[in-house]
C-alpha cells in the first residue's frame, strides 16, 4: 500500500467513533434508554442512534476511506471532502440527540432542530457517498466485492432518507407522511436496511478481502461469494419493499420482517462459511489479537441472525427481540469493529512511521505496536459485558442490565487507551522510535 494512499482523517473518524460509543455505554450504565424506557421512547432512541450513527456508522465511514482505494487501486476521489462530511455528521447526531432530549422533556427547545439534525446527516452521507461511489465507479470493471459496498450505500441512502421522514413527522412538520403510516410500521425495515445492509454487508465485503491479507488466507472466487451477496440483497430488497409499502396502500407485517431477517440469515450462513475456509486455509497459523477477538463477534452472529428471525415471525416479547438485536449490534457488529479497529490502526501507523523508512534501519513488525497480552483482557472485559447484557435484557432486568454494560464500558475504554498508546508507538523502544518530528499525530495521518 503506498504512502499516497493512507486516509488523512481516518482516525479522527475512529476517535469521534469511540467517544460516541463510550457515551452511548455511560447512559446505559446509568439507566438511559432501553430496559429503563420503553423501545420508542425518545430516550432510547438517543441511545440507539448514538450507537449506530455515531459509533458504528462513523468508524465504518472512517474505514471505507482507507480501504476502498486499495479495493480498486485507485485513490480517493475528492479527499478534501473528508472532513467536511466528519463534521456535518457530528453535528448532525448532536442536533438529532437534542431534538430527542427535547421530546422526552430533558431540555427546552424547539423540534424545528429534528428537521435541521436530518438535513446535516444527510449533507453528510452525501458527501461520503460521493467520495465512496466516485472512487469505485472509476474502476473497470466493477468487482463483486465493490458491489457489497455499493449496495450498502444504497441502503445508507434509503436510511437517511426514511429517517429524515422520521424527524420531519417527530417534529410535527410532516403530517401528510402519517398518512401513509411510516411510522411506527417503516421502524423494522428503517432498522434493516441500517443495521443489515450499511452496516452489515459492507462489513461482510470488506472483511473478506481484510482477513485475506490479515491471516495471509488465498483469495476466495466470486462463485463461492456471489450467494452471499445475492441471499443479502433479497432480505434487503424485502426490507426496501416493506418500507414503501404504505404509499402503495400495503400495510406490511411482522411477516415481511421475518422475510427479510431469513433471507439475510441465509447471507450470514453462506458468509460464516466463507470465513471458516479463510480460517483453516491462512498460512498465518498464529492468530494476531483482530482474529482471535474476532472469534467471540462471529459467535454473536451466529446465534443472534439464527435466532431473530424465528422470534420475530413467532411474535416473541420485545425483551427476546431486544437481546437478540443487542447481540447483534454490540456483539457482532460492534465487537468485529472493535477488534479490526486495533489491527487498521497498528497497520496505519506502521505504514506512515517505519514504511518511508525501510532500509534505513530496523523495523518493528505492526504486532509489535500492540500491547498484548493487556488488549485481549481488555476485549475479554468487553464480550464478557456483551453476554451479560443479552441475559439481562432476555430476563427483562433493568438494573442488571446497567451492571451487565459497565464492563462493556471498561473494555472499551481499555482498548480505546491502548490505539492511543499504538499511536504514540508507546509499545516500540525509544531507540527504536523515529525522531519527533516523524512520529505520526494522534488524530490525522501524515501523508505527505
Amino acid at each position: 500500500m503506498p504512502m499516497a494512499s493512507l486516509s488523512r482523517w481516518t482516525m479522527s473518524y475512529f476517535a469521534a467513533a469511540l467517544v460516541f460509543l463510550l457515551a452511548a455505554e455511560a447512559f446505559a450504565v446509568t439507566g438511559i434508554g432501553y430496559p429503563a424506557a420503553g423501545l420508542a421512547e425518545p430516550a432510547t432512541l438517543v441511545l440507539v442512534h448514538l450507537v449506530a450513527i455515531g459509533w458504528l456508522s462513523l468508524a465504518m465511514a472512517g474505514a471505507l476511506l482507507q480501504f476502498v482505494p486499495v479495493l480498486v487501486s485507485r485513490p480517493l476521489a475528492f479527499p478534501q471532502l473528508a472532513l467536511p462530511a466528519l463534521i456535518v455528521l457530528v453535528t448532525g447526531l448532536l442536533l438529532l440527540c437534542a431534538g430527542f432530549a427535547i421530546l422526552a422533556g430533558w431540555i427546552d427547545g424547539p423540534l424545528g432542530l429534528l428537521p435541521l439534525a436530518a438535513a446535516s446527516l444527510l449533507t453528510g452521507c452525501a458527501l461520503l457517498g460521493l467520495m465512496l461511489v466516485a472512487t469505485l465507479l472509476s474502476a473497470r470493471p466493477v468487482t463483486l466485492f465493490a458491489f457489497f459496498v455499493l449496495t450498502g450505500l444504497a441502503c445508507l441512502a434509503v436510511t437517511a432518507l426514511s429517517g429524515s421522514a422520521f424527524a420531519t413527522i417527530l417534529s410535527g412538520r410532516g403530517g401528510w407522511l402519517l398518512n401513509f403510516a411510516v411510522l411506527p410500521d417503516g421502524v423494522p425495515f428503517h432498522a434493516l436496511l441500517g443495521l443489515g445492509g450499511w452496516l452489515g454487508l459492507i462489513a461482510f465485503g470488506v472483511s473478506y478481502r481484510l482477513f485475506v491479507m490479515f491471516m495471509m488466507a488465498p483469495e476466495l472466487p466470486a462463485r463461492r461469494v456471489r450467494p452471499v451477496l445475492l441471499s443479502a440483497g433479497l432480505g434487503l430488497g424485502i426490507a426496501f419493499a416493506g418500507l414503501g409499502a404504505p404509499f402503495a396502500g400495503f400495510e406490511p407485517g411482522t411477516g415481511w420482517v421475518a422475510a427479510a431477517l431469513a433471507a439475510l440469515a441465509g447471507a450470514s450462513a453462506f458468509y460464516g462459511r466463507d470465513i471458516l475456509a479463510l480460517y483453516r486455509a491462512r498460512r498465518r497459523k498464529a492468530l494476531e489479537i483482530n482474529m482471535l477477538a474476532s472469534i467471540p463477534a462471529y459467535g454473536s452472529l451466529g446465534l443472534g441472525i439464527a435466532l431473530l428471525p424465528i422470534a420475530v415471525m413467532g411474535g416473541a416479547e420485545d425483551s427476546i427481540v431486544a437481546a437478540l438485536a443487542f447481540l447483534l449490534t454490540f456483539g457482532w457488529l460492534g465487537g468485529l469493529t472493535l477488534a479490526q479497529l486495533v489491527k487498521i490502526v497498528s497497520f496505519m501507523t506502521w505504514l506512515e512511521t517505519y514504511a518511508p523508512r525501510l532500509g534505513r534501519g530496523p523495523a518493528p513488525r505492526v504486532g509489535d505496536l500492540v500491547a498484548m497480552p493487556r488488549t485481549g483482557w481488555w476485549f475479554g472485559l468487553y464480550f464478557g459485558g456483551v453476554a451479560l447484557g443479552a441475559v439481562a435484557l432476555y430476563a427483562g432486568t433493568a438494573s442488571g442490565f446497567r451492571w451487565a454494560v459497565l464492563p462493556c464500558f471498561m473494555g472499551t475504554a481499555g482498548i480505546a487507551a491502548e490505539l492511543v498508546r499504538v499511536r504514540r508507538l508507546s509499545e516500540i523502544n525509544a531507540n527504536a522510535r523515529p525522531p519527533a518530528h516523524e512520529r505520526p499525530w494522534l488524530l490525522i495521518a501524515r501523508i505527505g
